[in-house]
């Protein structure tokens, strides 16, 4: 069986299982699309790995001028942390209140931007050379989970099929896209990063990415990660696949987990 058809057949029984819950609530979506093309399938090949701390319960990940800058979640543990790859040194710049869940973060010029899951806030600060000036909050309706920026505009994932497009400087949204594979929609859809126009997204609870056209909202491609932390470096607190990032410099694309032991450099490899 295609991963494609895999994939499909994981969400519609995730779904089935999540019933009601907050977690998994589908929203309105604008349009629909049809079916287009199969998408292409990838597997991967490891080209280099960084230590991770199996405590970072990831849920934003951006490379920005060789520093890897990370949204972590959990009530009482959710952090903005810097790591300094070729050094190792991380340092945590921020952490939200007890009753705040931490979800995406995107960077843009200045900016960091931070989603919180059920807190209905998008918290914007401005960094700087001692940590984050916090400037204000955004509002917004529904879950925040992944948060990405095409360096004009803010893309926003929560949990269903849609992705809401919006204005960094007011948060409003300006359009949404309904993403599908094959003509049905993929939802789940969690952290976000784009990379040379396009949208790749973890799908949650799988270990899979789709790469998104924004324009059509159609998956052209799925990159297939099963395998990619190794079983032995795996515990009961090792979680989902979580976490995208790209060092637009040297085209190196970075993935991780949370509470993943290891930060990945991959390079897709066609099937």
């Amino acid at each position: 069986m295609k991963i494609w058809s895999i994939l499909l057949s994981c969400m519609t029984l995730f779904a089935a299982c999540a019933g009601g819950s907050s977690r998994h609530t589908t929203s309105a979506s604008e349009g629909t699309q049809t079916a287009g093309a199969e998408p292409v399938e990838y597997t991967f090949k490891v080209v280099n790995s960084w230590a991770h701390s199996t405590t970072a319960y990831t849920q934003g990940l951006q490379y920005v001028d060789g520093i890897m800058w990370e949204g972590t979640g959990l009530h009482g543990q959710s952090a903005i942390l810097t790591t300094d790859l070729t050094t190792g040194k991380s340092r945590e710049l921020n952490r939200l209140p007890q009753s705040e869940f931490g979800e995406g973060i995107t960077v843009l010029g200045d900016k960091l931007y931070q989603l919180t899951w059920q807190e209905n806030t998008c918290h914007l600060y401005r960094i700087t050379d001692k940590g984050l000036e916090h400037l204000r909050d955004f509002r917004y309706t529904g879950e925040g989970w992944g948060l990405t920026t095409d360096g004009e505009h803010l893309y926003m994932s929560n949990g269903t099929e849609t992705i809401t497009v919006l204005n960094p400087d007011t948060f409003r949204r300006e359009r949404r896209i309904t993403v599908t594979l094959s003509g049905e929609p993929v939802h789940f859809l969690n952290e976000l990063e784009w990379i040379e126009g396009k949208i790749w997204a973890n799908v949650y609870t799988t270990q899979q990415i789709v790469v998104i056209d924004p324009r059509s909202g159609r998956v052209e491609e799925i990159i297939d990660l099963t395998g990619l932390l190794p079983e032995k470096e795996q515990t009961s607190t090792t979680d989902v696949l979580n976490g995208i990032a790209y060092d637009k410099a040297t085209q190196r694309v970075f993935v991780t987990g949370k509470n993943w032991s290891r930060i990945f450099e991959i390079e897709k490899i066609k099937r």
